[in-house]
């Protein structure tokens, strides 16, 4: 069976390889690779996970998609590839989500993120 390639994401993992060699940081292609994984073997994290295992302020990555069950207590800024409606709207109300495209372009050395997974 062929598999269906989506120019977002072959573009994502591009440019997050790019961005891995020219600011030589391995961080950005870990997570390039994660995101090759086809969809159906990529991250699932509830909200309840990232806040059980997250501090306040911390940046969190889920190089896959983050669902709505549970609830944040704390401010934390989150990037995923993908979120659900639910889950954006949980984590707006107390913290900060961010693309991928975004957090590539305001933290390029990747100082300071976490992943989740």
């Amino acid at each position: 069976m062929k598999r269906i390639k989506n120019i977002q994401t072959e573009q994502l993992i591009k440019e997050l390889k790019t961005l891995a060699i020219k600011e030589n940081v391995k961080f950005w292609k870990r997570i390039a690779t994660e995101l090759e994984k086809p969809s159906n073997n990529r991250r699932i994290v509830n909200i309840s996970k990232i806040d059980k295992l997250s501090k306040e302020g911390e940046i969190i990555l889920v190089p896959g998609k983050v669902l709505s069950s549970g609830e944040l207590t704390h401010k934390v800024t989150i990037t995923a590839y993908a979120f659900s409606d639910s889950a954006k709207s949980k984590i707006l109300a107390v913290g900060k989500v961010l693309s991928l495209n975004e957090l590539m372009k305001e933290n390029p050395k990747a100082k300071g993120i976490r992943i989740l997974g």
